[in-house]
C-alpha cells in the first residue's frame, strides 16, 4: 500500500516539476531577449550590433563603441579584437 502511494505522488509531482523547469526556462529566455533590446538605450556607449556562430564555443561579434565598430572573436578562452572601423549610419531596413 505504501509503495502505491509513493508511485501516485511521484506520478503527480514529476510532471509538475518538469512544467516548472520548462516555464522558468521560457521566462528566462523571454527576459533575456527583452534585456538585449534595452542595451542600446540612451546613455549607453556600448551596443551589440551583430553576432555570428562560427563553431561550438567560437563566435564573432560586432560591437559599436564611441562611434567605432569593433569586430571581436569570442571563445571559451576569452575575447580578441580582430578589427575596427568607423561606425556606419544606422540602417532602417534590414
Amino acid at each position: 500500500m505504501m509503495l502505491l502511494e509513493y508511485f501516485a505522488r511521484l506520478a503527480l509531482l514529476l510532471p509538475l516539476l518538469g512544467g516548472l523547469i520548462w516555464g522558468s526556462l521560457k521566462l528566462t529566455r523571454y527576459l533575456q531577449t527583452r534585456m538585449v533590446g534595452q542595451m542600446g538605450a540612451a546613455g549607453r556607449h556600448l551596443e551589440l550590433v551583430e553576432t555570428s556562430l562560427i563553431a561550438p564555443g567560437m563566435r564573432l561579434a560586432v560591437v559599436r563603441f564611441h562611434d567605432r565598430e569593433i569586430l571581436l572573436g569570442a571563445s571559451r578562452q576569452g575575447l580578441v579584437r580582430l578589427g575596427e572601423a568607423p561606425a556606419r549610419a544606422a540602417e532602417s531596413a534590414q
